[in-house]
């Protein structure tokens, strides 16, 4: 078993001065992967060197995609095209990435070999079916554990048709998978959503040149004989600013710059919710793009409770766990609805922030699809925690050790390297003490 450390986040007097967050994760992913099937030779800067994106570059590595990487952010790929993958030669390890895994699923439905995923432990109960049925009716021959629910699953690829597909949730994942596998089936592929999920593989895929359209919550694709290589700077996360951005609001004097943050209106809801509860965000030198993004400034805020839904939280729901921070801090009851999504992630979500909350003195019931904090307006007594092996609940943690009277001590720290290396170095260098 791999060792884990501790990390104890002490009290701030407020955060200052000018970050850049790593670039986006859900983007580094789909660059790799589109570069590797294109023609020529396509440069990502702004790469984001974690654990999960690592793993897709692994992946697509093993397949003959000629990956170099000059530097920890900056990958060049010297594209295979869309027939000239080749079958691996053993499992390919999604870590404990469901982007890999389920994106690859997708496009691997579409090869003319045999492939197999597996993943770590907590991967291989996260939900696989959601993209092994619709892939299935498109003619994919995808067999797994519990009929294709879990991972391992073992791909034979070959000829697809393309479906109108009616989404269950709003899943950017699913919509992916299903996107990357109608690049190459017959006919066009359209996929209908209950709601508009994050868009950054329809983006990309017109960057590319494949034959793509969105309109509404619906998008389109018809079968495309080449992608063309192209070059893609990756945006910061929004998701990894979302810390800092929290931060600064509860602990007192803060003021922090943060720069060329990905501000994608399927994805910024963080900021939406936030200024609802009266944050004081700025947002400045707003860049349009193939990925808009911006600079923002963060300041020192009296936060107040508010009732998030289903909707307006799916533009944010990675940053739920960041979000019931903020949330224990505002002053009076945050109602978080429409998260039932959060139950099979890296964790429970819903279960392990209530859990986890509770430990630091925040009052704190979980319901079916959310939860409800009564916040306390003013520091928490902080405590021991753990971050259930989850990236973002140990992120969000630290945020509360910021503002905490005693400190927070968090368990298994070193999973923050998943979506942010170097993630507690940075939050020293800004904190005021």
């Amino acid at each position: 078993m791999a060792k884990t450390f501790s990390k104890i986040i002490l009290p701030a007097k407020g955060l200052e001065g000018e970050i850049k967050v790593p670039g986006d994760k859900s983007i580094s992913h789909r660059a790799v992967i589109l570069g590797s099937i294109a023609d020529g030779k396509t440069e990502v800067t702004n790469f984001l060197p974690g654990e999960d994106n690592l793993r897709t570059v692994g992946a697509l590595s093993k397949m003959g995609a000629a990956i170099e990487r000059p530097s920890p952010s900056t990958v060049i790929i010297n594209g295979a095209g869309m027939r000239g993958l080749k079958e691996p030669d053993d499992f390919i390890d999604c870590g404990n990435s469901g982007t890999t895994a389920r994106l690859l699923t997708g496009l691997l439905s579409a090869q003319s070999f045999f492939s197999a995923l597996t993943g770590d432990s907590s991967m291989r109960k996260r939900p696989m079916k959601r993209v092994v049925v619709p892939l299935t009716r498109m003619g994919a021959k995808i067999t797994g554990r519990v009929s294709g629910e879990y991972l391992p699953l073992a791909i034979t690829g070959g000829k697809l048709k393309g479906i109108i597909y009616s989404t269950p949730v709003p899943s950017a994942q699913l919509k992916s998978s299903l996107l990357l596998a109608g690049l190459y089936a017959e006919g066009e592929t359209t996929i209908k959503e209950p709601q508009k999920s994050r868009d950054h593989t329809e983006r990309m895929l017109k960057k590319f040149g494949a034959k793509v359209t969105s309109d509404g919550n619906k998008a389109s694709i018809k079968k495309t004989r080449a992608l063309k290589a192209c070059n893609i700077d990756v945006p910061g996360d929004i998701s990894s600013a979302a810390f800092f951005i929290v931060g600064a609001l509860i602990t007192a004097d803060s003021e922090l710059l943060i720069k060329d943050v990905g501000v994608n209106p399927t994805r910024c809801g963080i900021l939406d919710i936030l200024k609802k509860m009266r944050a004081d965000i700025e947002i400045l030198n707003f860049k349009e793009g193939d990925e808009p993004k911006a600079d923002l400034v963060v300041r020192s805020s009296r936060l107040k409770g508010v009732d998030i839904g289903g909707k307006e939280l799916l533009p944010a729901i990675d940053e739920f766990p960041v979000l019931c921070v903020a949330a224990a801090f505002a002053e009076g009851v945050t109602n978080i609805s429409g998260a039932g999504e959060l139950r099979v992630k890296e964790s429970d979500r819903i279960s392990v922030m209530a859990e986890e909350l509770t430990k630091i003195g925040v009052s704190v019931r979980e319901k079916k699809d959310g939860i409800v904090i009564e916040g306390r307006g003013k520091k928490i007594k902080g405590g021991k925690v753990t971050s259930h092996g989850d990236h973002r609940v140990a992120m969000a943690l630290a945020a509360a050790g910021l503002a905490s009277d005693g400190g927070v001590e968090i368990e298994g720290a070193d999973c923050v390297d998943v979506s942010f290396p170097g993630f507690f170095k940075e939050l020293e260098r800004v904190k005021k003490d």
